[in-house]
């Protein structure tokens, strides 16, 4: 499962992570539909990450809560085929072979790189993973209500994967696809991308960054972006933000020239608000190595549960987005040692 991590002021350039990849040769997909088993299917060698952490890290916790409503009543296959209602794919894993079903197309290519992150689980790890049988949704928002199962004749929950959920559903949530890459935008996967936000992290100590804090993003997707736009300096104002506002039609034209992730490490502040749910520029935000402004979130994903407030992110009140904002970016910069 990918790792963050984040370099802090001051510290050497930390050894680049090696990506981990095992390519699949699958030349001859479109006469057999299988890609060729011509890869190990046990191995007596260590794993080379198994002496990173003494410990599991602080989000496996989750992974136990998550599954928690068949605890006691375990899975059945009517429980898996009753989450097909939404499901883009079914996958079957036997005997250390994947199979794929596919009901429903995916949103560009969350589906194809949700399915090559296993694919490497797969390869990295042969002959451990365990026959399983799953559902999974790659639309944003999540659909198993806690609500519809609860009271003495409700029925079992249907096990849905997917990227996020929120308090009130009972999806189970796995990484998102962008940590195998994405494409459409030209961002890399997590591996790489992290080696070039670490490089962009060293650019500059943090007391020589632009002293506002900073977004940019797709402002139509929730209203709660749309309210952080009022953020914005302007001639009556200065909330200590410098909100923008990416069209994406325009940036496909010119090439994502001034997407570049590993770019915008160049302010103290960065903030997080959600999308029409979670949004997976959390990640980005977090490893730039300024201070993450998140306002107060509905969604999380498989690691931001085990954030904590002013230890990971500085908390921004989401009714009053303006003043918060302005008193983080005040407080830090009279008090940049802290």
């Amino acid at each position: 499962m990918p790792l963050l991590s984040t370099i802090s002021k001051g510290e050497s350039l930390k050894k680049h992570r090696q990506q981990i990849e095992v390519p699949l040769d699958c030349s001859a997909y479109e006469l057999t539909k299988s890609c060729p088993r011509s890869y190990p299917t046990t191995t007596d060698e260590e794993d080379p990450d198994s002496n990173l952490n003494a410990t599991c890290p602080e989000y496996f916790r989750w992974i136990h809560e998550d599954l928690r409503p068949w605890a006691y009543t375990g899975i059945t296959l009517d429980m898996v085929e009753r989450a097909k209602a939404t499901a883009n794919f079914r996958l079957v894993v036997l005997n250390g072979t994947a199979y794929v079903e596919q009901y429903q197309k995916a949103f560009q290519t969350r589906d194809v790189f949700t399915l090559w992150g296993i694919l490497q689980l797969l390869r990295k790890y042969p002959g451990k993973l365990p026959d399983l049988d799953l559902m999974f949704d790659c639309v944003d928002w999540p659909v198993i209500k806690s609500i519809d199962y609860g009271g003495p004749n409700a029925t079992t929950p249907p096990p849905l994967f997917r990227y996020c959920k929120d308090n009130e559903t009972l999806d189970i949530v796995f990484p998102d696809w962008s940590f195998w890459g994405w494409p459409e935008i030209q961002v890399k996967s997590w591996v790489p991308l992290l080696n070039d936000l670490m490089v962009g992290n060293q650019r500059m100590g943090w007391d020589e960054r632009e002293p506002h804090a900073y977004w940019k993003g797709n402002p139509e997707v929730a209203e709660t972006r749309q309210d952080l736009l009022k953020c914005n300096v302007s001639d009556q104002q200065d909330w200590g933000a410098r909100v923008f506002a990416q069209d994406w039609k325009k940036e496909s034209k010119a090439g994502y020239k001034t997407s570049n992730l590993a770019d915008q490490c160049v302010h103290r502040f960065k903030i997080y608000v959600e999308g029409s749910a979670w949004s997976v520029s959390e990640k980005y935000i977090l490893a730039c190595d300024s201070v993450t402004l998140l306002v107060q979130p509905r969604y999380f994903d498989f690691f931001t549960r085990s954030l904590k407030p002013l230890q990971h992110y500085w908390p921004i009140k989401p009714n009053d987005k303006c003043r918060s904002i302005k008193h983080a970016v005040d407080w830090g910069n009279t008090h940049q040692q802290e």
